[in-house]
């Protein structure tokens, strides 16, 4: 009889421990799963593209000095008093970061890419920025990802040219609402 008891309890014990975990993970994953969808809400009610990333309160002085930069590339803060020309223009070689800066300042989309980039992509966004005002586009050998797009306090990792976010990313940003200077000029620094 002693035996049949402490097999039920231990039983009973099993079960109790079984079904605590059981509880334990069910809150755990609702209480993840509902942290995540907010987050996501929070992300959608500010027009956010997934994966993008946004600073604000970016300072806009005319510097002659060179800026060191939070981001890489950067969007946004102190600047050259010369722009980057940006009507549709393809660099072939790196630009200063404080004149592009000045660009997106005006409303453009800075478009860059790394040697991990395709060729491929490579045309295909430099085709995109050809045809496209107040865009440009150059070689950034110090980002992480193959293919950055850059706006005012806004930024984009790609990893190729056909994510359909590149195509979202010019609609929004291209002389967007972030856009600090909206109808400044994009030529003739």
């Amino acid at each position: 009889m002693r035996r049949a008891e402490r097999r039920r309890e231990h039983a009973v014990r099993v079960v109790v421990i079984a079904v605590s975990l059981a509880v334990a993970l069910a809150v755990t994953g609702a209480f993840c799963f509902l942290f995540a969808a907010k987050k996501e809400e929070q992300r959608n009610r500010k027009g956010l593209m997934t994966g993008e990333q946004t600073w604000e309160a970016l300072s806009r002085n005319h510097v002659s000095e060179s800026v060191d930069y939070p981001m890489a590339p950067p969007s946004g803060g102190d600047h050259d008093p010369s722009w980057a020309n940006c009507n549709g223009e393809v660099h072939s070689e790196e630009i200063r970061n404080e004149n592009a800066v000045h660009s997106l300042e005006h409303g453009a989309v800075w478009v860059t890419y790394n040697d991990k980039a395709a060729d491929a992509d490579i045309r295909a966004l430099a085709d995109r920025v050809s045809k496209t005002p107040y865009t440009f586009m150059s070689p950034y050998k110090k980002q992480s990802s193959p293919i950055t797009l850059t706006a005012w306090g806004h930024q984009l990792s790609v990893g190729e040219a056909s994510d359909p976010r590149v195509a979202q990313f010019f609609t929004k940003y291209v002389q967007g609402e972030q856009t600090p200077e909206p109808g400044a000029p994009c030529t003739g620094s």
